[in-house]
């Protein structure tokens, strides 16, 4: 297990090793494995890059994050022009239906509500929103409705086990509740945990995931 301070000089070694963030203006300091990031970064986006950063190593038991945006004169932008943007964005994203996301924009923080059918759809448009300028948060209020039954849902995840990992498919069990699809069982480290996290992050509905390894 590391100590705290060979966490910190690990977290703050990744951070220098990520280009897309300025490493010097943000401070880390760690206690009982817990990491805080604190500081003023650029842009929303450049938040994101570190704390993703952050998540990245290991030994990390918690991540508080308390970096706050401050734009540079050249990206300050009013709330309309935000609002526009967002808005423009969203209508040139071919994976989502026109109109399906309502856009709220205060103080340069943009709240995303509304329906979608698919978690690769809430993904599209947050991550399409994240990089704009002038953007300094993104609050993701979408809920995601399937149009399929549970039992569709639950047939098309079992089929997909069954082409992608078909060693381990019979281990694991599929059961669905609500929008909420949860795997459980046992699988061989490799190639089919992984098609297990992708069918998590792809399939409409998937909320829960857990992968026991032997």
């Amino acid at each position: 297990m590391k100590t705290d301070t060979q966490l910190q000089s690990d977290v703050i070694a990744e951070l220098k090793w990520e280009p897309s963030i300025n490493a010097e203006r943000i401070g880390v300091e760690v206690k009982d494995g817990i990491v805080t990031l604190a500081g003023h970064v650029d842009s929303y986006a450049e938040k994101i890059g570190a704390e993703r950063a952050a998540m990245r190593v290991s030994g990390l038991k918690a991540l508080a994050v308390e970096m706050d945006v401050k734009l540079p004169g050249f990206s300050a932008r009013t709330d309309s022009d935000i609002a526009r943007s967002v808005d423009n964005v969203l209508q040139w994203t071919t994976y989502l239906p026109k109109d399906t996301v309502k856009i709220k924009v205060e103080g340069g923080f943009v709240t995303l509500s509304g329906e979608v059918n698919w978690e690769y759809q809430r993904q599209t448009a947050v991550g399409a929103v994240r990089y704009l300028m002038g953007v300094k948060g993104v609050n993701d209020q979408l809920i995601i409705r399937p149009k399929l039954s549970a039992p569709v849902v639950k047939a098309d995840i079992e089929a997909a086990l069954k082409r992608r990992a078909q060693r381990d498919a019979n281990e694991i069990s599929v059961s669905v509740q609500g929008t909420d699809v949860t795997l459980t069982g046992k699988v061989t480290v490799g190639p089919s945990a992984s098609w297990l996290r992708i069918l998590h992050g792809d399939h409409r509905g998937c909320a829960a995931l857990s992968i026991t390894s032997r």
